[in-house]
């Protein structure tokens, strides 16, 4: 019984790791040669900037604030025509969205060029919805640099036009070597929701926000 538990074991984790490594290579593959700096970005119609956390003023995290960066300077450069940003706006008190707007209208870009997605609550809900809610077709994604693999992965898995940008700041924490490792996790957990088909947590009416901005730039 012994020698058989320990097979057992020993099968569970050659299987786990089995899966672990074909889900990170899979994710690496469908992004390969589509992450790219924001200098070196081609034109997509659409910035999705991912949600990553406020500071306790409520204004966005270094990782979250690196991001929006990334965004302004594909706005500035033409590369894009419209910044999606898309967070948790778990409270009242407490929403992403609201802030990365803020962030991005203070730094001059225009404010009918910014739109909020309040129910962005990961990466597979905010790219499932910024086909089916808001109607994206052609999307540069903007994460950290350690996860816009998965991120560029989600987006074109759901049928998107996606390439994307990652952030390297702050680079070297321990926050960044723990998402460096979360990232195994969720990669299978990207592989899982696809096989379900899962939607997105919080669905709701379709919105033209995105299409009406993209009209005024001739889109």
């Amino acid at each position: 019984m012994i020698k058989f538990l320990r097979r057992l074991i020993g099968t569970v984790i050659v299987l786990a790791v089995v899966v672990v490594v074909g889900c990170f290579a899979w994710v690496r593959t469908v992004a390969r040669d589509r992450v790219v700096s924001a200098g070196e970005a081609p034109y997509r119609d659409v910035a999705l900037v991912l949600g990553a956390g406020l500071t306790s003023d409520g204004t966005p995290s270094p990782y979250l604030s690196g991001r929006l960066d990334e965004a302004i300077a594909l706005y500035r450069a033409g590369s894009v025509s419209v910044v999606l940003v898309s967070g948790d706006n778990r409270t009242t008190s407490y929403s992403e969205p609201s802030a990365m707007a803020d962030y991005l209208i203070d730094r001059g870009i225009p404010e009918d060029d910014v739109i909020a997605d309040y129910a962005g609550l990961d990466t597979y809900d905010s790219c499932y919805r910024a086909r089916d809610i808001f109607g994206v077709s052609s999307v540069t994604v903007i994460g950290q640099s350690y996860h816009i693999a998965r991120a560029v992965t989600t987006c074109r898995m759901l049928g998107l036009d996606a390439i994307g940008v990652g952030n390297e700041q702050p680079h070297g924490t321990s926050t960044w070597r723990r998402g460096v490792v979360r990232e195994l996790g969720s990669n299978v957990k990207l592989a899982v929701d696809l096989l379900r088909r899962r939607e997105a947590t919080i669905m709701g009416e379709r919105e033209t926000s995105v299409t009406d901005a993209l009209a005024r730039h001739g889109h």
